[in-house]
């Protein structure tokens, strides 16, 4: 049986717009050091070069996995409609972007309540964060008709 379900390179027009809408998350799969697959439900975000921003508290499974193994894939969906998107990461080695990445992934996904924010912000700088770019491969679009 074939697959006809399209495969593209870069983010645009229906695809971008379903995986820019801040009310959806996304699930990384990343690789154990066993090999054995991951998961973790992440915000994210997509980024102008086309690459999409994921960060995490330093210390977790899926940021360790990464720094070992870069290969990982992303997808997000809404029932029967989604899109997945395959490549590797680029690490982000500044610990204030990373914080200030995850500051800007609060905004998105939490809205513009100041004081809920300051409070999420003040915890946030003092963590140690880790912001990278998953830079796509191959991105599979089922969007439906």
């Amino acid at each position: 049986m074939a697959d006809n379900t399209p495969r593209v390179s870069r983010l645009e027009g229906a695809a971008l717009a379903f995986v820019d809408d801040p009310r959806r998350f996304g699930t990384l799969a990343t690789i154990n050091p066993d090999g054995t697959p991951h998961l973790a439900v992440i915000w994210y975000a997509p980024l102008p070069d086309g690459s999409i921003l994921i960060n995490s508290k330093a210390g977790r499974r899926w940021p360790d996995n990464l720094l070992r193994d870069a290969r990982c894939s992303l997808a997000i969906e809404d029932g029967m409609h989604w899109v997945a998107i395959r490549g590797a990461v680029k690490v982000v080695e500044r610990r204030e972007q990373g914080v200030e990445d995850i500051c800007a992934l609060a905004v998105r996904y939490e809205g513009d309540d100041q004081a809920e924010l300051e409070k999420r912000f003040a915890a946030f700088r003092a963590q140690e964060r880790i912001s990278f770019h998953l830079v796509p491969r191959s991105i599979t679009v089922h969007l439906g008709e």
